[in-house]
């Protein structure tokens, strides 16, 4: 019986094992569409994982490489509002793929997000490298049939449904068909347009739109807080709503013109009233709470017999 060198199994085994290329269990097409499903659907952080896997296991050509990074740059850039993530993709773009019909737009792409990190000096820096290039038209893959063209910039009917989207919910009861669609277009591509004429005229460097921008960063940075503070706060369980009503039934009454009492509304009646009037309750007090313990470990004093 002849005896094999374990030393040359190993080689064998170790050669044989970097020869072998798993094969990805699913078409390109296929995992291509499923990420295209995912943000059709609003599940932008999924589809932006689908598109990276994607190019991380399948061979893509360069143009359609390029073409899906700038995709994934402008989830996050539009959709998710994570300007460094976008940067992340938009700076592979750039430097990647400086043959890419897309270089004309990226440059405007990573200018807007420097500027949104509050990044003025290198967006002027970009803005300078930017001003030699010339703009191509743009081929804009994301998912869903144009609508309109503003110069080389599509919008999408994806780009339309996501915008409708962060309208408050009573209101976009307002766009359900197409043409109150169309109307919301319209007035979308008018403020784009006005947007672009303002920023043409160096508004963004007006002393008001600076104070006006300032002010309105500071709101949203303080109610993203106070929401943050008060979450847990104003949880609300089945019981608790009963527990109010039974406590407040003055408030779910019928009364008659004279302001008499007439007839106790049933707790069925204004469950969904009571719900609500408990998380304001509740929402209130722990505005209160909060106020008060930030007032006295910042040490803060009023002087209210000043106010004039």
């Amino acid at each position: 019986m002849r005896y094999v060198p374990i030393f040359s199994i190993i080689v064998f085994l170790l050669i044989w094992g970097c020869n072998k290329t798993e094969q990805p269990q699913l078409p390109a097409d296929t995992k291509l569409n499923l990420a295209n499903a995912y943000y059709t659907n609003g599940l932008y952080e999924a589809a932006a994982h689908e598109y990276l896997d994607y190019l991380n296991t399948y061979e893509v050509d360069a143009n359609r490489r390029a073409n899906t990074y700038y995709t994934i740059g402008n989830i996050y850039f539009e959709r998710l509002n994570d300007y460094e993530q976008a940067l992340t993709y938009f700076f592979k773009v750039k430097y990647l793929y400086p043959e890419s019909a897309l270089q004309g737009e990226i440059g405007k792409k990573i200018v807007n997000c420097l500027e949104r990190l509050n990044k003025t000096t290198d967006a002027l820096r970009m803005v300078e490298q930017e001003a030699a290039l010339d703009k191509e038209s743009v081929k804009d893959n994301l998912p869903g049939k144009v609508l309109a063209e503003i110069g080389s910039r599509k919008i999408t009917q994806g780009d339309l449904d996501f915008e409708i989207s962060k309208l408050p919910v009573y209101v976009q009861e307002q766009f359900r068909d197409k043409e109150q669609k169309k109307q919301y277009l319209q007035q979308y591509i008018l403020q784009e347009l006005l947007y672009d004429k303002a920023k043409r005229q160096q508004l963004d460097k007006d002393k008001s739109v600076i104070e006006g921008t300032f002010r309105a960063q500071k709101a949203l940075m303080a109610e993203k807080i106070l929401q943050a503070e008060l979450q847990d706060k104003v949880k609300i369980e089945p019981a608790d709503v009963e527990l109010f009503y039974m406590a407040h039934k003055d408030r779910y009454t019928e009364k008659n013109d004279k302001g008499e009492v007439v007839r106790q509304k049933d707790f069925r009646e204004v469950q969904q009233q009571a719900a609500q009037d408990l998380a304001m309750d509740r929402q209130q007090q722990a505005y209160q709470q909060l106020l008060g313990q930030l007032m006295k470990a910042e040490n803060v004093k009023m002087y209210e017999d000043r106010i004039r």
